[in-house]
């Protein structure tokens, strides 16, 4: 039992940290780049903030607040299913 949590936790913390470094490269890979731009691009953001069980979601337009907000639904149906899960698993 307490070899799967850690093997959850490291397998988290090694998830975290390659998020990271792919970000990382990107941004890199990005500002590095020596491609000529030429013109205005419109760029869509947007985001969203889960606080508990709550997501609060933002964006530039309305395309991008849809996806942002089915993506945090998404998300906090996944963590409710996980703590649950977890919940179960520890019970046993």
């Amino acid at each position: 039992m307490v070899s799967y949590m850690y093997l959850l936790m490291s397998l988290g913390m090694f998830l975290i940290f390659a998020g990271t470094f792919l970000i990382l490269i990107d941004v890199i890979r990005r500002t590095s780049s020596s491609e000529v731009r030429s013109g205005e691009k419109r760029v869509e953001v947007g985001g969203a903030v889960i606080v508990g069980p709550i997501p609060i979601v933002f964006g530039s337009n309305k395309g991008i607040t849809k996806v942002m907000l089915i993506l945090a639904i998404l998300l906090t149906a996944m963590v409710l299913v996980l703590t649950v899960v977890n919940y179960l698993v520890m019970m046993r």
